[in-house]
């Protein structure tokens, strides 16, 4: 939830005094600055509106306050000693009868602080409920280990509601508390509603279907993927749902369905894995063993199933799990095994192997063999580990094709405008116009004039970071005639032309 108007006002060093008596709870959903005599226009409700009152008077005080309060804006900041030296009578008279909250903003207190100080209270609001979503499907992974009963008992505490899974006819199969249960007859209307009309093609189903009762909200959701629907999640709440509580409803779909359509061998090991990412200890009679308790390597291999088929003909593969990815295979291998594994393994195709990592870490050393994987792939290597990867610099890790498309694609226009050489050295000398101006052998001027057309031509703030990054990838990228990508940190293999 957005802060409230009483949190905002209560911030040490604005100085803000409510002149309307206590502040609601009203929620602050921006800050915006005016001294339109009629702002509503350009705003969408739940502003706290600031103003000097340059176009106030006591004649339209009451027709202002009375838009603003139609508008649903959540407070109105006045600042003093600026046009007015206090809070005109007829304004606070007519915020007091209409309910509107009416602080008043200090001389020395910029608008600006109160706008920064919002949107931080509203950026942490956003980082609190990624944090709280984040150990929500954790905890929802942690429970599907042990079943669908227990994902659904741990969603409906989460939610602080309850929650049921109905199979695909509607009968129940677990309800959280057991309660809930009773529930499920009400909802066999709407369960019509998420089944497409054509199981085997696009039937316009709906992917959930809200339900708005006196005092319960409940989202009903498909199990499944594609055709009818493997089963229902219907969860019901008092109030309608956060978007935090949406994103812990939607990993709770995706976690029934991954078990709803697996095969049992493909859930043990699935089951496996998410133990080891969570830092579990495996268990169940699937579960390959993994030696002693040490580091472990990711090996992220492009040979598909015959990697699997590989693993089952040689010892080293009992030491081993193996998932199929999108696109390839990852295997989890004990450090130390890992070479036997890769020798084992390279036949099958490229492989990129992780630095070594605990069981809690597995997340990262599967991205870093992801990443060593693909950069085999565009060398022609047949086995690449991530440690080898920063020594071939970031150039490197680009798809050859790809870059040199990105590259002419955004030089054409300097190309054309003969800019090329002057934004090189613009570039080279992190945007200094006096070092590029002396590199060239010009004026300061002669460049400055350079690069403001190369920002018309581009279209691009030539002073932004990320735009000279991506002009100094390009001018790296082909810097040599045989269509190889430069060496790291190259950009250029001769001295700029003198112009």
């Amino acid at each position: 939830m957005p802060p409230s108007l009483a949190a905002v006002a209560a911030l040490r060093g604005l100085g803000l005094r409510s002149l309307t008596g206590p502040l609601p709870d009203e929620p602050v959903a921006w800050v915006a600055v005016s001294e339109l005599e009629d702002p509503t226009p350009f705003l969408e409700g739940g502003e706290l509106v600031l103003t000097t009152g340059m176009r106030l008077t006591p004649a339209n005080a009451a027709p202002y306050v009375d838009r603003l309060v139609a508008r649903g804006v959540s407070g109105l900041g006045f600042a003093v000693g600026v046009i007015h030296a206090a809070v005109p009578p007829e304004l606070l008279a007519a915020a007091r009868d209409r309910g509107l909250a009416l602080l008043e903003v200090p001389r020395p207190t910029p608008f600006i602080a109160i706008g920064k100080a919002v949107s931080q209270l509203l950026a942490d609001e956003r980082f609190e409920d990624t944090r709280r979503a984040y150990a929500a499907q954790s905890e929802l992974t942690r429970a599907a280990l042990a079943g669908p009963g227990p994902l659904t008992a741990r969603l409906a505490r989460l939610l602080g509601g309850w929650a049921l899974l109905l199979d695909a006819s509607g009968a129940v199969r677990h309800a959280a508390p057991p309660g809930a249960r009773d529930r499920a007859a009400a909802l066999a209307p709407e369960l019509a509603r998420l089944t497409p009309a054509r199981p085997s093609g696009p039937g316009g189903a709906p992917a959930s279907v809200a339900v708005s009762l006196p005092g319960e909200h409940i989202v009903l959701h498909p199990v499944g993927l594609g055709g009818r629907p493997r089963g229902f999640l219907a969860v019901g709440t008092d109030a309608p749902l956060p978007p935090v509580a949406h994103t812990i409803v939607g990993a709770a779909v995706a976690l029934l369905t991954l078990q709803s359509e697996a095969p049992r061998s493909g859930r043990e090991l699935r089951a496996a894995l998410a133990a080891l990412l969570l830092g579990r200890p495996p268990q169940g009679p699937a579960v390959p063993p993994l030696g002693s308790r040490g580091p472990l390597r990711v090996l992220a291999c492009a040979g598909g199933t015959a990697v699997l088929d590989t693993l089952d003909t040689d010892p080293v593969g009992d030491r081993c799990l193996a998932a199929p990815l999108d696109g390839h295979t990852a295997v989890i291998v004990p450090d130390g095994s890992d070479g036997a594994a890769v020798r084992l393994l390279a036949p099958t195709g490229p492989i990129g192997v992780s630095d070594p990592a605990g069981r809690d870490g597995l997340g990262t050393a599967l991205r870093q063999a992801e990443d060593a994987l693909a950069a085999a792939r565009r060398h022609g290597e047949p086995v690449l580990y991530h440690s080898d990867l920063p020594g071939r610099g970031v150039l490197g890790l680009l798809d050859p094709g790809a870059a040199r498309a990105f590259a002419d694609a955004l030089l054409a226009p300097l190309r054309a405008e003969g800019l090329v050489e002057s934004v090189r050295a613009y570039v080279a000398a992190n945007g200094q116009g006096e070092a590029a101006a002396r590199a060239l052998g010009v004026h300061r001027h002669t460049l400055r004039t350079r690069i403001r057309r190369a920002a018309e031509v581009l279209a691009r703030d030539m002073d932004d970071p990320a735009v000279r990054a991506e002009l100094w990838v390009a001018l790296a990228v082909t810097a040599n005639e045989d269509g190889a990508i430069g060496q790291a940190g190259d950009s250029h293999r001769g001295s700029p032309e003198i112009a």
